[in-house]
């Protein structure tokens, strides 16, 4: 299983890049097409969508290697115990919360299947839409790992550490 976790964080990481690198390419492009009188309206319209999908995937990635900005200035004056318990429960709540983004978001991509993505006709807004329950899960699993990494005792989610591709 744990190659499986790996294997998946490195196409999740390859597939964000991708998917960043591809944004700016297609912003470049629109407006260099603008420039020289021949628009490609579509580029922007592409490049919101791509922009969706790096932000669940960029955030996973974030909060797997701990670069998630975090505000303790209340709880490292806290006993340590204390400081156990409030990182448990925020797990909870972040788990509780993406359990529900995962789940609402398939519904909503189930709804919208029919609707296409910026009166392109030939792409559903479901594609853009799935975004939201692909990244959930994908958080969820990371927020899980992390709980059980807690609840071991090992450093803040050792499982996931992955050399960058």
């Amino acid at each position: 299983m744990k190659k499986f976790y790996d294997g998946l964080c490195r196409v999740e990481i390859w597939i964000a890049g991708l998917f960043l690198v591809l944004m700016v390419v297609l912003i470049f492009a629109g407006g260099v097409g603008r420039m020289l009188g021949y628009p490609l309206n579509w580029a922007g319209d592409t490049a919101t969508a791509l922009f969706a999908w790096s932000c669940f995937l960029c955030a996973d990635i974030a909060w797997r290697r701990n670069s998630l900005m975090s505000v303790e200035l209340l709880t490292d004056r806290l006993p340590p115990k204390v400081q156990a318990f409030c990182r448990y429960a925020n797990y909870v709540i972040i788990s509780v919360f993406l359990a529900y983004l995962a789940v609402y978001g398939v519904w909503l991509s189930w709804t919208s299947r029919a609707r296409s993505f910026q009166g392109i006709p030939e792409i559903s807004y479901s594609w853009v839409t799935m975004s939201l329950s692909v990244g959930g899960l994908l958080l969820l699993i990371t927020t899980i790992l992390k709980l059980r990494d807690e609840w071991r005792g090992r450093p803040a989610h050792s499982a996931a550490v992955i050399a960058d591709v």
